[in-house]
């Protein structure tokens, strides 16, 4: 093993444990190694080293997934993961951008990616038709190596490839590794789209680097299956976004006694429950707790930076707030002026810097350069440092509303207006105004068998959003004039709601 990565180095302890349970079995470490070293052996094509040769692969979550990645990194490629849903114009765009020359799937997706294939002339090569007997030398690694190149979601512009390397990853693993306490007897659904760091560091990584099992779900989210295996208590973390956790309380909510009662017990019983990727609603934080016992851990992180911030794991771990820096990382908040805001309560743009951070945006140097100032990174995104702990209000560009001289948050507002009774979802967004600069417009999903009237919601949101330091000015989104702002604010409430 000399060469490769520490985590597969770490493998060789983990041996005979199981790495995967699957629909059709399991596979242990040991096999892992195996299948991975023929994957080299196979992209190597007699080569001593890929040197950094950028290798996209696209495969559901599992041992397959991971024994290509496992297997580029060995060969010492970089491995691009690809969305399986994407369309074809998103695919075009992630391997020409990164100049793929390689593409590793199976055979059941052979038909959907020959055609982008043949169009920029990338070998295609399926998993389940090579030979897992071949072995060759494997070239020497270090932690500087790009190892991966992830494209962002692409909301402000065509998405950008983030580039780590072996070292960033490692920083990103071991840091959760610690302050997650994550163990060899850890068991953990994976059901997250592999194409963010969310499935692929949080999840898998940090469960094969422990040596503990990764339950996959090669279809994505089954909650009918999820809940059962959690009846039977089968896992001992538990990882996904705000969405998923208003589906399972949904679920729940409809559930017999008997069986509800058995979820509950198996969700209960977990060590550690996680929310991410997205702003949890308070609302659904408490009625998780009310069911289930169970606190959610709430983190920040993004692409380019792994995880940043995190509730403790042992600790208060506050609604609401993403709790503090994780070890090894340093965070600043900036005003718009690039001054570091250092009263609390007042709203900054999170600066960080650690190893975690990424090395570049690839082959994009003007954005890389934008991005950085004396290597802080600079993540666009908005908080309040409160008490200790800080509370994220938004992307600075899209969630940030500017009205009558105030930055409001548009995922605060939203949780406001989530505690009301009959509002099922929503989306904020600011709406230009000539006297207030910006408008806070809303888009309502009432509950089914609910009404609610403009001037009942007004009379409500005004004394509840008082409270909150919000302007009472609240508008609906149909509402708005039909003119090309309207128009903008109604399709992005839509793509939010939708």
């Amino acid at each position: 093993m000399s060469g490769s990565p520490l985590l597969m180095q770490r493998a060789l302890d983990h041996g005979t444990r199981v790495a995967f349970t699957e629909a059709n079995g399991h596979v242990t470490y040991a096999q892992l190694l195996e299948r991975s070293e023929a994957i080299a052996a196979t992209l190597l094509s007699g080569a001593s080293d890929l040197d950094e040769q950028r290798i996209a692969f696209a495969t559901p979550a599992g041992s397959d997934y991971a024994a290509i990645q496992w297997g580029i990194w060995r060969a010492g490629g970089i491995a691009v993961p690809l969305n399986i849903h994407a369309t074809t114009g998103e695919l075009q765009h992630c391997t020409s951008a990164a100049g793929v020359t390689i593409l590793v799937t199976l055979s059941e997706l052979r038909e959907q990616l020959a055609p982008l294939c043949e169009a920029q002339g990338i070998n295609l090569i399926c998993l389940d038709q090579l030979s897992l007997e071949q072995r060759c030398t494997l070239p020497e690694l270090d932690l500087s190596r790009r190892a991966m190149i992830i494209f962002t979601s692409g909301t402000t512009s065509k998405p950008k490839g983030v580039v780590t390397t072996h070292g960033n990853i490692q920083a990103q693993v071991t840091t959760l590794i610690d302050s997650w306490q994550w163990r060899r007897e850890d068991v953990i659904p994976l059901f997250l789209p592999m194409h963010h760091v969310h499935g692929i560091i949080n999840v898998m990584t940090c469960a094969l680097w422990a040596g503990a099992t990764v339950d996959a779900y090669d279809d994505g989210f089954d909650l009918p299956r999820v809940c059962q295996r959690v009846s039977e208590h089968a896992y001992t973390v538990f990882m996904a976004v705000p969405t998923i956790y208003v589906k399972l309380i949904q679920a729940l909510e409809q559930m017999d006694p008997a069986e509800k009662a058995a979820t509950c017990a198996g969700f209960a019983a977990m060590r550690l429950m996680v929310s991410g990727s997205a702003a949890l609603p308070v609302t659904i934080h408490q009625q998780w707790h009310q069911l289930t016992g169970q606190v959610l851990l709430e983190r920040y992180g993004m692409t380019e930076i792994g995880m940043a911030l995190s509730n403790p794991y042992d600790g208060e771990r506050r609604p609401g707030c993403v709790g503090m820096p994780l070890p090894g990382v340093a965070v600043e908040l900036h005003d718009e002026e690039g001054q570091v805001v250092t009263a609390e309560g007042e709203p900054g743009q999170i600066w960080v810097q650690g190893r975690n951070v990424f090395l570049e945006y690839w082959q994009n140097p003007k954005a890389t350069e934008e991005s950085f100032t004396r290597q802080w990174f600079h993540t666009g995104d908005v908080a309040v440092l409160e008490d200790g702990y800080y509370r994220i209000m938004g992307r600075q560009s899209v969630d940030i509303i500017k009205s009558g001289g105030y930055k409001l948050s548009a995922l605060e507002i939203e949780n406001v207006l989530l505690d009301h009774p009959a509002i099922a979802e929503c989306a904020v967004v600011g709406a230009e105004d000539p006297t207030w600069g910006e408008l806070v417009a809303a888009a309502l999903v009432i509950r089914h068998g609910h009404t609610l009237t403009r001037e009942a919601l007004a009379d409500w949101a005004s004394e509840k959003m008082s409270a909150y330091k919000i302007p009472r000015k609240l508008v609906f989104v149909e509402d708005l004039p039909r003119n090309a702002m309207g128009k903008v604010i109604k399709a992005e409430v839509a793509a939010l709601v939708s």
